[in-house]
């Protein structure tokens, strides 16, 4: 039996290896680690989302923290990650353990371990956990275990809701007078996760009219993968069509990601909502920093930036990279293609909410419709198109091995655009001297390799997805 974490936790199908005795042991191990680690703040925060027996894992980990003698904050129902994350630092935990599999299919779920700065705790952390869960099994040490109802009455467990101090919070980080001026009318796409109906209880005191779609609990979610990308948002985009809607906000599994969908029923990616929300940051709020984007990301980010004199930070695939770069710099905004964003004063920690409520900020202060704002911004600082496409391997290829085989042999231009640069920040990236680009990048669990690309238009995307692809099949 292996259990293995990854850049954020640990994930793995639901009564396969993500057991109750599969996730004591790893609560145990969490709960040493705390022990160790922490001696004299021994307190974490326990929350959940939607997914089948997410609550009843959450409980159980809680359990196992009580025996520990591990002081725990058990939320009382389902609830968006960061909003977990910024109980941790705002309770001063030590730690903490969100039960979910985010944006992964039904049969998932998987425990994501955070740090005392309310974001993913470090790959050393990490790693450190999985050693004592190793050192654990093979001692054959059980995990402790309380009753729950026995913990609760002697307050080693209690049960709190989240969301009260997140929302106070996030009334810090967004204008909400500037929102309800606006008088949007927004739909709220929960796609059935822990983010369901949040944003319409931010607003509900404003002008602003929310209507909530897929905010029923459905462990199942519909059948889909709870990734606000545009083939999961189907009925989201004919929910706007059908409607007088202004645009349609969709967040996933656990909240931490973002999609949008403007009022003409099309799917505007989080390339273009980083890009309108770090203008608006910049331009109306004045606010000054390093700008982080991972490097699979609309190189929009760089222009806008050099725009006001700023220098944006490259990072690989993961929001723990910006996270890092949070924690030790000064950063106006960070965000990642997949929709995990954050921005100064705020946790280090991908925020679909926030984001979302971000983007009305900036509909309502422009008081322009979004498919307008995202016209000029390609106008001013694009244009530029965007794609990915995923390639299943017959194996595992060797990352290493592969970075230096596309190094070595880079082209000297490709789809007839010269190259002028090769990064290897994460994968290959080749730089074309027309401001396009592709990237070429193995993924790190499982047999995958990833093909991006983002150019001036649709045909230029498609001449560097082909050959990129081409390129990775003899590599």
């Amino acid at each position: 039996m292996s259990i293995k974490f990854g850049t954020d936790g640990w994930r793995a199908v639901i009564s396969d290896t993500f057991t109750f005795n599969n996730l004591r042991l790893v609560a145990q191990a969490i709960a040493d680690y705390v022990c160790v680690e922490f001696p004299h703040n021994r307190n974490v925060v326990v929350g959940f989302d939607t997914r089948f027996l997410s609550d009843r894992y959450a409980a159980e980990v809680a359990r196992v923290m009580a025996a520990n003698d591990i002081h725990t904050w058990l939320a009382r129902a389902d609830t968006p990650t960061p909003a977990v994350s910024y109980a941790i630092k705002h309770r001063g935990a030590a730690a903490g353990v969100m039960i979910t599999a985010s944006h992964n299919a039904p049969r998932y779920n998987g425990v994501k371990l955070k740090a005392h700065y309310g974001g993913s705790a470090s790959p050393e952390q990490h790693k450190r956990v999985e050693r004592i869960l190793q050192e654990n099994m093979q001692a054959q040490k059980e995990p402790r275990l309380m009753e729950l109802d026995t913990a609760i009455k002697q307050e080693r467990i209690i049960k709190f809701d989240p969301a009260w101090a997140y929302y106070e919070h996030l009334s810090k980080l967004v204008d909400l007078d500037v929102i309800s001026s606006g008088e949007l009318r927004v739909v709220a796409d929960g796609m059935y996760g822990s983010g369901r109906g949040v944003i319409g209880e931010m607003l509900a005191r404003g002008r602003t009219r929310v209507m909530n779609i897929r905010h029923e609990m459905n462990p199942g979610f519909g059948g889909i993968h709870p990734e606000p990308i545009e083939r999961h948002l189907g009925l989201l985009m004919s929910t706007i069509q059908a409607g007088h809607w202004h645009v349609g906000l969709a967040t996933d599994g656990d909240a931490d990601r973002i999609g949008a969908v403007d009022a003409n029923g099309r799917f505007v990616d989080p390339h273009r909502i980083f890009a309108l929300v770090l203008r608006y940051l910049l331009s109306k709020r004045g606010w000054r920093g390093y700008v982080v984007r991972t490097v699979s990301t609309t190189r929009m980010i760089d222009r806008i930036a050099a725009e006001y004199g700023l220098s944006t930070i490259e990072t690989p695939v993961g929001f723990n990279h910006i996270a890092d770069l949070m924690l030790a710099h000064d950063v106006v905004m960070g965000g990642e293609e997949s929709g995990g964003m954050s921005i100064k004063g705020h946790i280090p920690e991908g925020d679909g909410v926030l984001l979302g409520l971000l983007l009305l900020e900036v509909m309502a202060d422009a008081r322009a419709p979004l498919h307008e704002l995202v016209a000029d911004l390609l106008q001013t600082y694009g244009p530029a198109q965007y794609k990915r496409t995923d390639l299943k391997l017959s194996r595992p290829v060797a990352k290493a091995e592969m970075v230096r085989l596309l190094v070595e042999q880079a082209p000297y231009e490709i789809a007839g655009v010269c190259v002028e640069d090769v990064q290897t920040t994460d994968g290959v990236k080749y730089y074309l001297n027309d401001g396009s680009w592709l990237l070429i990048r193995p993924s790190g669990t499982e047999p995958v390799l990833r093909v991006y690309a983002e150019a001036p238009n649709d045909a230029r995307v498609k001449a560097l997805l082909a050959f990129g692809e081409a390129v990775a099949g003899k590599a």
